[in-house]
């Protein structure tokens, strides 16, 4: 099996889904067809990547 490789871009949007839309971490992975745990890792990641540039476009 191979490892998948998304951009950068792709896992931030993803965060966003969890951190700001609301969407549950399993419903995301689903329908992104990634596994949760990437998810989870990804939020670790980019998660205050995302808030911060949140804060300063406003």
């Amino acid at each position: 099996m191979s490892k998948a490789n998304f951009t950068e871009d792709f896992k931030r949007d993803a965060v966003v889904q969890i951190t700001e839309r609301g969407y549950p971490v399993a419903e995301v992975a689903a329908r992104l067809g990634v596994r949760k745990y990437s998810l989870y890792e990804w939020r670790k990641r980019y998660g205050k990547v995302v808030a911060t540039r949140r804060t300063t476009s406003r």
